[in-house]
C-alpha cells in the first residue's frame, strides 16, 4: 500500500548540514517579540517555466548534482470538484490513470519507474491530483512520453472502470470504515465546512461509487484530463533544449479542448455559532472529542504562523498538548491540533482520545475543557524562547530535507502552483516561516480559534447497526444528536488516528 505523498526523504549530508546551521540558541527570555535568530537562505529553486500554445504549463528545475529525474504532472482538479452524488470521483481517476492507453498496456508506468530503479505514487487531495515519478535521468524522456499518451489516450472502459472502482471502495472500507477512528477523521470536512465541496470527503462514499457510470466517468475525464488543466514539473538531471524538444514533441501535439473548465466558486461562510454534534460508529475502543474550526485558504499571511502554533501544540512527543494531556495528566491516550488550509479555505481540528475508565459523558467534556486549556495557554501566556526556537527549527529542517531530492523540489513547486497560483512562491517558504515570532503565533491562534465558532464533536460507540450514522453529515449520515451516549468498555489501547482527511493514495 502506497500511503500519501510517501516520497523518500533522503537525508543528506546537505541537508543536515544546512539543518545544523539553524543556530537560534535558546534563552530563558519570553520569544512573545524576540528578534529573528540567524536565518536560513538556500540557491534559487533555478525554476524555468513556459506553457505550450494548448495551455500545458511546464516547470523545469534542473540541478544536474543529481543523476535522477523527477516527472511530475500535477491536474488542477481534487476531491471539490467531484460532481454532485459523485464523491470520489478525482480519487477514482487517481488510480484510473495506471490502466491501459491505446499504446501502452495496464501497469506500464511500474515497469517504466520500478523495473529501471525507479519509483511511482500519485495522490488526490482536495484541490488536485498529482502523479509522481523518479527515475535514472537517462530514462527522462520515455516518462514524457508516458504521461503525454495517459493524458492524451486514456481507455476509460467498462473493465477498467469496475477494477478500479473496487480497488478504492476496498481502500475505503480499509481506511475509513475498518479503522477505529477513520470515521470520525473523514468526518470532521462535513463539519468543518457549511457550502464549500470541501465538506465531502475526498475518499468519497460507497453509495456514490456504486452509482457512477461509465458514462459519468468518461465526462469526468473529458472534463479535466486535458492540457490547459495540468501542470508539468520536471526536477533534476536535464538538459534544458533537450527537455523542451521532448516536451514540445510529446506533449505539443495534444489538442486543447474548446469547452470551458468548470470551477468552484463557492465562497466559505464565517461560522456564526457554535454547534456540538455526536457522531455514532461501530467499534470504537475509547470514546473521543474533536473541536473544529473554520481556517483561512493556504495563501493566507497566517498561514505559516498557524503551522508553528500546531507544531507547539502537537508536534511531537514534547508537544504541549501531549506533554499535558497523555503523560502529565493522563487523560488521554492521544492528543492533536492539525492545520489543514486549502486553495480556497481550510480548517483547523484540536483532537483527543480518552484513556478509558469512565462514562464519555465524563471523560470528553474534560478532553475539551483540556484541549481549550491548552490552546489558551499558547495564545495567552507566555512562550519559552528555547521551545519556539525548537518547534521552528523542526519545521524549517523537515523543509530543507524535502529540498534535498528532485521529488520534493518538484513537489514544492506542484504545491505553490495549485495553492498561490504561482511556483515561484515555492522559493518563500522558508522565508514566510523564518518570519513568523511568537507573537504571530498568540495572534493567529486568537484570531482563528479563540475568538471564532466551532463545533464539538464527540465520537462514541453506537448502540447497534450504526454505519449508515457515521458517514456524517457530507456523507448522508443520521443527524447529529445533542448528548453523546455512554461509552463502552474500552479492552485495549486503539490505534493511532489517521491523518485529519484521508486521500486516497494509489496501492
Amino acid at each position: 500500500m502506497k500511503h500519501l505523498l510517501p516520497l523518500t526523504r533522503r537525508q543528506t549530508i546537505a541537508g543536515l548540514a544546512a539543518a545544523a546551521s539553524l543556530t537560534w540558541l535558546a534563552s530563558a527570555t519570553q520569544a512573545a517579540t524576540a528578534p529573528a535568530r540567524g536565518s536560513v537562505s538556500l540557491p534559487p529553486l533555478g525554476l524555468r517555466q513556459r506553457t505550450l500554445a494548448n495551455g500545458l504549463q511546464v516547470i523545469a528545475l534542473p540541478d544536474r548534482s543529481t543523476a535522477t529525474v523527477s516527472v511530475q504532472v500535477w491536474y488542477r482538479v481534487g476531491g471539490k470538484d467531484d460532481p454532485a452524488g459523485r464523491s470520489g470521483f478525482a480519487h477514482l481517476f487517481e488510480h484510473m490513470m495506471f490502466k491501459r492507453t491505446r499504446h501502452m498496456p495496464s501497469e506500464t508506468f511500474d515497469r517504466l519507474t520500478e523495473d529501471v530503479g525507479g519509483q511511482n505514487n500519485a495522490f488526490t487531495a482536495e484541490d488536485t491530483t498529482a502523479y509522481q515519478s523518479e527515475v535514472p535521468s537517462n530514462h527522462l524522456e520515455r516518462l514524457l512520453w508516458a504521461e503525454a499518451e495517459r493524458m492524451s489516450n486514456l481507455e476509460v472502459d467498462q473493465p477498467s472502470f469496475d477494477s478500479e472502482r473496487a480497488v478504492v471502495q476496498e481502500e475505503l472500507r480499509q481506511r475509513v470504515l475498518a479503522s477505529p477512528y477513520g470515521r470520525l477523521f473523514n468526518a470532521l470536512p462535513g463539519y468543518a465546512f457549511e457550502r464549500h465541496p470541501y465538506r465531502r470527503p475526498v475518499v468519497g462514499s460507497i453509495e456514490d461509487l456504486n452509482a457512477a457510470t461509465l458514462d459519468d466517468v468518461r465526462a469526468f475525464h473529458s472534463t479535466y484530463y486535458r492540457p490547459d488543466n495540468a501542470v508539468l514539473i520536471v526536477a533534476g538531471d536535464l538538459d534544458d533544449a533537450r527537455f523542451d524538444a521532448a516536451v514540445d514533441r510529446y506533449f505539443g501535439r495534444i489538442p486543447r479542448p474548446a469547452t470551458p473548465i468548470p470551477r468552484v466558486t463557492v465562497q466559505e461562510p464565517p461560522r456564526q455559532a457554535d454547534l456540538r454534534a455526536t457522531l455514532q460508529a461501530p467499534r470504537v475502543p475509547l470514546p473521543a472529542v474533536a473541536l473544529i474550526w473554520k481556517g483561512p485558504a493556504a495563501r493566507d499571511e497566517d498561514a505559516a504562523a498557524l503551522d508553528v502554533a500546531s507544531a507547539l501544540l502537537a508536534g511531537g512527543e514534547s508537544s504541549r498538548m501531549n506533554q499535558a494531556l497523555v503523560y502529565r495528566d493522563r487523560v488521554a491516550q492521544a492528543a492533536g491540533f492539525q492545520t489543514h488550509l486549502n486553495a480556497d479555505a481550510g480548517m483547523l481540528v484540536a483532537y483527543a482520545i480518552a484513556v478509558g475508565g469512565q462514562p464519555a459523558e465524563q471523560q470528553l467534556p474534560a478532553l475539551e475543557k483540556a484541549l481549550m486549556r491548552e490552546i489558551e495557554a499558547l495564545a495567552r501566556g507566555p512562550i519559552r524562547q528555547a521551545e519556539f526556537d525548537k518547534v521552528r527549527t523542526q519545521l524549517l529542517t523537515a523543509a530543507l530535507m524535502e529540498r534535498q531530492t528532485p521529488n520534493g523540489r518538484a513537489a514544492a513547486a506542484g504545491w505553490a502552483v495549485i495553492q498561490y497560483g504561482d511556483a515561484r512562491q515555492a522559493e518563500q517558504q522558508l522565508q514566510r516561516l523564518q518570519a513568523v515570532r511568537a507573537a504571530d503565533v498568540q495572534r493567529v491562534l486568537r484570531r482563528h480559534v479563540l475568538e471564532a465558532h466551532r463545533v464539538t464533536l464527540s465520537y462514541v460507540q453506537a448502540a447497534a447497526a450504526p454505519d449508515a450514522a457515521a458517514s456524517g453529515p457530507a456523507a448522508g449520515g443520521q443527524p447529529a444528536s445533542a448528548a453523546p451516549p455512554a461509552s463502552s468498555a474500552a479492552t485495549s489501547p486503539p490505534a493511532a488516528p489517521p491523518a485529519t482527511t484521508p486521500t486516497g493514495s494509489r496501492p
